[in-house]
């Protein structure tokens, strides 16, 4: 098992900044790529950004790219989301995932390609 919680959500202007936190817990030894998703209301779960074991393989949902930074401290079991010029549409509920079957290299897309998943936290952006 393993349990994620994540941290930092909170409400925000529009082109302000918040950084996420998620810490793991439990069997972290056996996670691979760590990631986050969003859910904004009335719309599906999203991919926003995940990487992989070894942390040199970063993907990004095109709508964040260039905004938003995911960064991973594996001897903390933390992974982070560094968000930056944040619009009214970035307004969600943000999950803190964790894949442990994939192997080191791979990083899933998709909301089935991850184990675990956290509680979330609402980032909220006004216009």
């Amino acid at each position: 098992q393993v349990q994620l919680v994540e941290s930092g959500g909170g409400l925000v202007q529009a082109g302000g900044s918040l950084r996420l936190s998620c810490a793991a817990s439990g069997r972290t030894f056996s996670i691979y790529a760590m990631g986050w998703f969003r859910q904004a209301p009335g719309k599906e779960r999203e991919f926003a950004a995940g990487l992989n074991w070894w942390g040199n393989g970063l993907y990004y949902a095109d709508s964040v790219k260039g905004r938003f930074t995911i960064t991973r401290d594996r001897a903390k079991n933390m992974v982070y989301l560094q968000m930056n010029s944040l619009k009214p549409e970035d307004t969600a509920v943000y999950y803190c995932v964790a894949d442990l079957n994939r192997g080191r290299e791979r990083v899933g897309v998709s909301v089935n390609e991850y184990d675990y998943w956290g509680q979330g936290t609402q980032v909220t952006v006004s216009s």
